[in-house]
């Protein structure tokens, strides 16, 4: 197997969110790859700090100020982008909140809030983006799902319903738009060391320990472990790869888990 079925110079890519966190370091990763870089945010403070966090490491990274939930203002950016940078061959839908509430506490508000921006948002941001990959007949799509595509969890109701559809999505969209040569895939990341996370990763934190004894492998991903699977589903190597979901859990959704005697 050629490493050229793993190189992305010369390509552009999207990842919408991606200031910090994971999507941040899949950013990277596309970067180190050769892709060139293109993130958005709804917060210019957050934005400006993120280009010059990828300038540090060497990335330059365009910036483009939008929300994914307002079609219109996605309509222009992408226009925009294809103009100013260049044909976006590589979407990564990121963007994404959490709302920890249990149902009965819920307010419809706060449900449909987090269904917008998780579900509705990669919606938009894909309808928008393969109108050109359709007429160049080549594209990637990359849905960022997660555990919650697959289980349930007290207090994330809405996320979870979101994060289900979405892996729904990334199957409809992928046989939608198979014949054009795009291939539309996702990634649903398990437990991660994030700046989010810190609080609960400590020694003695219950959380840390159910996450540690649950994992297979017996920790919490670091978020340079989402790389190569955003590079896999970026690159030639995923072309005959359509509507597939990759957890990247450390061997989460492969077991039960422990026995307390065990």
């Amino acid at each position: 197997m050629s490493i050229s079925l793993f190189d992305l110079k010369g390509k552009r890519a999207l990842i919408t969110g991606a200031t910090h966190g994971l999507g941040m370091s899949m950013a990277m990763g596309l970067a180190n790859a050769g892709a060139q870089i293109i993130v958005n945010d709804v917060s210019k403070e957050k934005l400006d700090a993120a280009i010059e966090e990828y300038a540090k490491n060497g990335v330059k990274a365009h910036g483009y100020l939008f929300d994914v939930t307002d079609e219109a203002a996605v309509k222009l950016h992408v226009e925009k982008i294809e103009k100013e940078v260049g044909p976006i061959d590589i979407l990564v839908n990121n963007a994404g909140i959490i709302k920890r509430i249990p149902v009965l506490e819920m307010e419809v508000a706060d449900w449909e809030q987090v269904i917008k921006i998780d579900l509705t948002g990669p919606f938009i941001m894909s309808k928008h983006v393969a109108k050109y990959m359709v007429e160049r007949r080549s594209g990637k799509i990359i849905n960022i799902c997660s555990m919650m595509s697959e289980l349930g969890r007290a207090t994330v109701s809405a996320y979870a319903a979101a994060k289900g559809g979405l892996k729904m999505l990334t199957k409809n969209l992928a046989t939608e738009w198979a014949q054009f040569n795009i291939q539309v895939n996702g990634i649903g990341p398990g437990y991660f060391a994030t700046t989010q996370t810190a609080p609960i990763r400590v020694d003695g934190h219950p959380f840390n320990e159910f996450i540690i004894s649950r994992t297979p492998a017996a920790r919490w991903g670091d978020p340079e472990d989402l790389q190569g699977a955003a590079i896999f589903l970026a690159s030639k190597a995923s072309d005959f790869v359509s509507g597939h979901i990759l957890y990247v859990d450390g061997g989460i959704l492969a077991t039960l888990g422990k026995a307390s005697n065990e």
